[in-house]
């Protein structure tokens, strides 16, 4: 049954966090799809049956909402990270859960990756404008980090290397396998996200971070 115009205003005036994350959700899409250049702001609030008039009510501008959709990418990734419970892992397995959970997570959010990488072509002009995406980038370093010294403490790992250079090696990979996969398959015929290559390119992003970690300089 679909509510009359009259109503579905009513309930998101009722209800406007629900709207705002309605909108961020289609938000993200428009511009993963699209860019902030090639997004319009006219096309979301079509798809989530509101107005540009209450967009910018809720977010001032298409620049602010862009920061926003940014915001709630990062936080998403993040949440996943601190939730990840390897305390009680050795070493060892603690880091390989921590690259294959990026993986993971990764390869579920193909639109993060699309955001990342035009975030990039503007040279992070807009990821910069926003204070809440420094805090939210501390996890993902700290829990690297908490890992690696359990591991020098234990003898586990021999290489010394700083958390954000072991952060640095898991995103590359994980990173490279969704937003090359296109350009990678047309050059050496390989599908990246070949479910029967899945289990083989999850166990290597851990093999090489492991191999990295307990091989001595």
């Amino acid at each position: 049954m679909t509510l009359p115009a009259t109503a579905v205003g009513e309930r998101r005036q009722r209800d406007p966090e629900r709207t705002r994350q309605e909108i961020l959700d289609v938000a993200l899409t428009e511009f993963a799809r699209n860019g902030y250049s090639g997004a319009r702001v006219d096309e979301i609030a079509a798809r989530t049956r509101t107005t540009k008039r209450m967009i910018y009510y809720y977010f001032t501008s298409k620049e602010q909402l862009y920061i926003a959709v940014l915001e709630r990418a990062y936080s998403t990734a993040r949440d996943a990270e601190r939730q990840l419970d390897v305390d009680h892992l050795e070493p060892v397995s603690a880091i390989r859960t921590l690259a294959e959970l990026t993986f993971d997570h990764h390869e579920s959010h193909p639109d993060f990756i699309s955001l990342v990488a035009i975030e990039n072509i503007h040279h992070g002009e807009f990821i910069a404008k926003s204070a809440a995406l420094a805090d939210l980038n501390t996890p993902a370093v700290s829990v690297t980090a908490r890992i690696l010294e359990r591991g020098y403490a234990s003898g586990a790992f021999r290489r010394q290397a700083a958390a954000i250079d072991v952060h640095m090696l898991i995103s590359a990979y994980c990173f490279f396998r969704m937003s090359n996969r296109y350009t990678f398959g047309a050059i050496f015929g390989v599908d990246l996200l070949d479910p029967s290559r899945r289990e083989h390119l999850r166990t290597l992003v851990g093999d090489m971070i492991v191999s990295y970690l307990t091989t001595g300089d």
